[in-house]
């Protein structure tokens, strides 16, 4: 399976989207709403139709960039927030994104949506975008990996195992305010590079 620009442009054109919950996800909702740092520089890839990174922009994070490799969820960020400045929305593949220095990366069903070979390149991928003391943030799902998805599963053990040796394991425990249908399935985690 590929799971290409085609893929994805075929999903949203289908609306076969079984990850968007149609609004923020309140465990990125309350770690969004205890963020110090209004000028901190934000990167969420693969965002789907934007909830978190229109919540983010609308809170005054006004240095908040999405990476997609399809169009269409970019169009509709842009549709929903017409104020989200149209070069912070990175229409391309997340894994040829050359910025660097973000001081967070926030992660919802990004990762479970990448075939799992490609699970050490995106810790790679993540440490080299982030600053020094910069952090992965976000939801991992915790259900056994298997073969068929998106999206694929995981475990603990294995988000540590790909994780500590590049990054600081601050959080990595189940989440307590998961939507119903994700409730015991759902690890926040907080990793500092």
């Amino acid at each position: 399976m590929r799971l290409n620009k085609e893929y994805w442009e075929g999903r949203y054109a289908t609306e076969n989207l079984g990850w968007d919950i149609g609004s923020v996800s309140p465990p990125l909702k309350s770690y969004i709403d205890q963020l110090p740092d209004k000028e901190a520089t934000i990167l969420v890839p693969g965002a789907g139709y934007g909830y978190e990174a229109i919540y983010l922009f609308e809170s005054g994070f006004q240095n908040t960039f999405v990476v997609d490799i399809a169009g269409k969820p970019l169009e509709k960020i842009m549709a929903e927030c017409p104020d989200f400045p149209e070069d912070q929305l990175l229409h391309m593949d997340f894994f040829e994104l050359d910025l660097k220095e973000f001081d967070l990366v926030l992660e919802q069903t990004f990762f479970c949506a990448l075939l799992p070979s490609l699970r050490t390149v995106y810790v790679k991928k993540m440490h080299e975008i982030l600053r020094k003391g910069g952090k992965l943030a976000g939801l991992f799902f915790d259900f056994p990996l298997t073969e068929n998805g998106p999206p694929f599963g995981g475990s603990k053990a294995e988000y540590q195992y790909l994780f500590r040796p590049m990054f600081q394991i601050h959080t990595l425990e189940r989440a307590y305010n998961s939507i119903g249908p994700r409730q015991g399935n759902e690890l926040f985690f907080i990793f500092e590079k």
